[in-house]
């Protein structure tokens, strides 16, 4: 199952991440992309980017939050599919594809 943690982009990062953005808009609100988790380091996907491989994504960790440009997540799953991770590249806990309690989307 996915983390329930809910993270609002700040507004002087969403003047930063506007800027980004290559459409310039992204939802003021995302949620964490990582499966459910203890701790208190959670990242919402703010958009894709133009540089192919490359994705906007909204860094909270504690009080702290951040804007960062991650690479995505090269890991394909095993199945006949080879369904990629919807992640960034080095993320914790398991990847987009191992959760088959829930339907995961890249895009949600």
């Amino acid at each position: 199952m996915r983390c329930k943690i809910w993270l609002k982009v700040p507004m002087d990062l969403a003047l930063e991440a506007r800027q980004l953005a290559p459409s310039g808009s992204f939802d003021r609100a995302v949620q964490c992309q990582l499966s459910a988790h203890e701790g208190d380091e959670h990242f919402g996907l703010l958009a894709e980017l133009d540089e192919y491989g490359t994705a906007l994504w909204l860094r909270r960790h504690g009080p702290h939050v951040a804007l960062a440009v991650l690479r995505d997540c090269p890991v394909t799953g095993s199945g006949p599919d080879g369904e990629g991770c919807c992640l960034f590249a080095g993320h914790p806990e398991q990847h987009t594809w191992e959760d088959a309690q829930e339907e995961v989307s890249c895009t949600s």
